[in-house]
C-alpha cells in the first residue's frame, strides 16, 4: 500500500504536525526540479518554482502574448541589430542590492558565457550587452533576431543577483538569490522547496501568501491522496485517469488548459558510444519504431483520450503545424519491412522514462506495441532530473520526455536540433537544418517563417532525431479554499492574486 508523502528533518516534521497557515500554499509537483540556477535549469517544474522566485524581463499574459515584467518598455533599432530595454527603477534582489542596467547586463553575460549554461543557444545572436543607463540595457546582435524578446520572457530573462551568483560560484543553485515575490529559504532534495514572501518586492501587494512550499511527489496517486487529505493545497499535472475522482470530490476544484508544447522520444544519434548502435545510427530503424506506435491508442489507453496525438513539435491544427506531414497511422508490416531493409530481424534497446506512474505506463504501452514490429524494449525508470543529466552525458539510447512549450516556435525546435542547441541531448547535427533555423530567426513575416519551419520539418521527418507522440493538457486540482487561480497554456502556476483561506 502506498504511504502518504513524509517530510524529512525535525523542523519539517514540526511544521507538518502543526496547523496549516491560512497564508501558506503547499503545491505538489510531478518531479523534483534540477538546478535552481536560471542559467542551468532544464526541467519544467523549475519554471513553477522560478515564477515566484525569479522575475523575468518579460512575461506572458493569459493569451500567451508578451508583456513587460521587470522591463517597462523595449525598442528595436531600425536595422534590427540592437534592442534597448528600459527597466523598472524600484526592483531589489533578495540580498538587498538594486537591479540596475549593470546588474542585468551581468546576468545576461553570465547566461551567455557560463560553461554549464543552458541559455547559450537561446542568446547566441547576441554580440554584447551594454548598460546604457542606470535602468537601461542595450543588446547588440550579430544578426537580426525576432525571437530574442520571447527568449527573454523565459529562463534567459530571469533576473538574479550577479553579486550573489559570483560569490557563490557553483553553489548558487543551492541558494539562489533572485528578484521574485518570494525568496528562497530551504531545499531538501526529493522532499521540499520552501519560499517565503519578500516584503520589498515591487509588486508585493498582489501576493497574499506568506509561504509557498513545493513538494515533489512523482506518484500521482500519492500526490492526489495528499491533496484530498488536506496535506497539499494544489497539485499540477493530475493524471488523466484521476480526473473523474477530482471532479466528483466537492472539496476540490479542477482546472485544465491545452499545452503549447509536446511529448515524445529523444534519440541518441551522436552523443558518445551509445549513439553508434542501430537505433541511433540508422534513420530507418527510428522510422520503423514510429510506425510501430499507434498514437491514438496510446492516447486512449494511458491518457483517457484527453490529449492530442501528434508527430511534430507543433500540434495538429495549430499555426505552425505542417499539414503536408500528417500523423502517421500504425503500420506494423511497414515497420518490419524497414527493419529488414536495415538488416535487422529483432532489435533490443533501452528506453529511459521518468518515475511518474503515467510516464512508466506510457513506456509500457510503447514497449508492447513495438514488440509486435520487432523491437525488444527494456524500460529504464529513473528520477526525471537524473534522466536529464544522464541524457546530457550520452548515457542513453532513447528517452521518453517532452517540452512545456514556448510562445515563439524557435524555442520549441532550435534548442533541440541545432548543432549547438542547449537541449540537444542526442547531439543531432545537420548544417542545412541549422541554416534554415538561423534564417527563421531573422524573418518577421509569419508566413515566411512557417515556410522555413516546414522545410526543416521535412528534413527532420526523414532523419527523425526526435519522435513526437502527443500534446498534453495541463490538469490541476486544488482545495476549495484556493481562490484566484487561473491556468495558463505554458503550465506555469502564477500566484499573483491567489489566496488560500483555510
Amino acid at each position: 500500500m502506498q504511504k502518504l508523502h513524509l517530510w524529512g528533518g525535525i523542523a519539517a516534521l514540526a511544521l507538518a504536525a502543526g496547523p496549516v497557515l491560512a497564508s501558506e500554499m503547499r503545491i505538489g509537483l510531478n518531479e523534483d526540479p534540477d538546478s535552481l540556477d536560471p542559467a542551468q535549469s532544464r526541467t519544467f517544474v523549475s519554471s513553477l518554482v522560478y515564477e515566484q522566485l525569479c522575475d523575468r524581463l518579460f512575461n506572458v499574459n493569459e493569451d500567451m502574448e508578451i508583456i513587460p515584467e521587470l522591463a517597462t518598455d523595449w525598442d528595436w533599432s531600425e536595422d534590427g541589430m540592437s534592442l534597448v530595454i528600459t527597466l523598472r527603477d524600484d526592483v531589489v534582489h533578495h540580498d538587498g542590492t538594486e537591479m540596475t542596467g549593470e546588474t542585468v547586463r551581468a546576468v545576461l553575460e553570465r547566461n551567455m558565457t557560463l560553461p554549464e549554461s543552458s541559455r547559450k543557444s537561446e542568446l547566441s545572436s547576441i554580440e554584447r550587452v551594454e548598460a546604457t543607463g542606470p535602468h537601461e540595457v542595450t543588446i547588440h546582435l550579430t544578426a537580426p533576431d525576432v525571437t530574442l524578446v520571447a527568449h527573454l520572457s523565459h529562463h534567459a530573462g530571469r533576473i538574479y543577483s550577479p553579486t550573489a551568483a559570483e560569490a557563490a560560484g557553483a553553489g548558487f543553485s543551492s541558494n539562489p538569490v533572485c528578484t521574485g515575490p518570494y525568496r528562497f529559504v530551504q531545499r531538501v532534495a526529493q522532499d521540499r522547496i520552501v519560499l517565503e514572501k519578500f516584503e520589498d518586492h515591487w509588486d508585493a501587494d498582489n501576493y497574499h501568501l506568506d509561504r509557498v512550499i513545493y513538494m515533489p511527489i512523482p506518484d500521482t496517486t500519492v500526490r492526489l491522496s495528499n491533496l484530498r487529505a488536506g496535506d497539499l493545497d494544489m497539485v499540477e499535472r493530475v493524471a488523466p485517469p484521476d480526473v473523474p475522482t477530482v471532479q466528483s470530490d466537492s472539496r476540490l476544484k479542477f482546472f485544465e488548459v491545452p499545452n503549447i508544447g509536446y511529448q515524445g522520444m529523444t534519440f541518441n544519434v551522436g552523443n558518445g558510444p551509445r549513439s553508434e548502435e542501430p537505433l541511433g545510427a540508422d534513420p530507418r530503424v527510428r522510422k520503423a519504431l514510429s510506425l510501430a506506435i499507434d498514437r491514438e491508442v496510446l492516447n486512449q489507453v494511458v491518457f483517457e483520450g484527453l490529449y492530442v496525438p501528434g508527430n511534430q513539435w507543433a500540434a495538429p491544427g495549430t499555426t505552425w503545424y505542417n499539414e503536408n506531414d500528417p500523423v502517421p497511422a500504425r503500420d506494423v508490416d511497414a515497420a518490419r519491412a524497414l527493419l529488414n531493409e536495415a538488416g535487422i530481424d529483432r532489435l533490443a534497446f533501452e528506453l529511459t522514462t521518468g518515475n511518474a506512474p503515467v510516464a512508466m505506463q506510457a513506456g509500457q504501452v510503447i514497449q508492447a506495441m513495438a514488440a509486435e514490429a520487432g523491437f525488444d524494449i527494456t524500460l529504464r525508470v529513473t528520477e526525471f532530473a537524473t534522466l536529464l543529466s544522464e541524457n546530457a552525458a550520452g548515457n542513453f539510447q532513447a528517452s521518453l520526455q517532452g517540452w512545456s512549450g514556448r510562445i515563439d516556435p524557435d524555442a520549441n525546435i532550435h534548442v533541440f536540433v541545432s548543432c549547438q542547441g542547449g537541449n540537444n541531448d542526442g547531439r543531432y547535427c545537420n548544417e542545412e537544418v541549422d541554416a534554415i533555423l538561423a534564417e527563421a530567426r531573422t524573418v518577421a513575416d509569419p508566413e515566411e517563417r512557417k515556410a522555413l519551419y516546414d522545410r526543416s520539418q521535412e528534413i527532420l521527418a526523414e532523419e527523425l532525431p526526435l519522435l513526437y507522440l502527443y500534446h498534453i493538457k495541463y490538469l490541476y486540482a486544488a482545495r476549495e479554499s484556493v481562490e484566484g487561480f487561473t491556468p495558463y497554456a505554458d503550465g506555469v502556476i502564477r500566484l499573483a492574486g491567489v489566496t488560500n483561506n483555510r
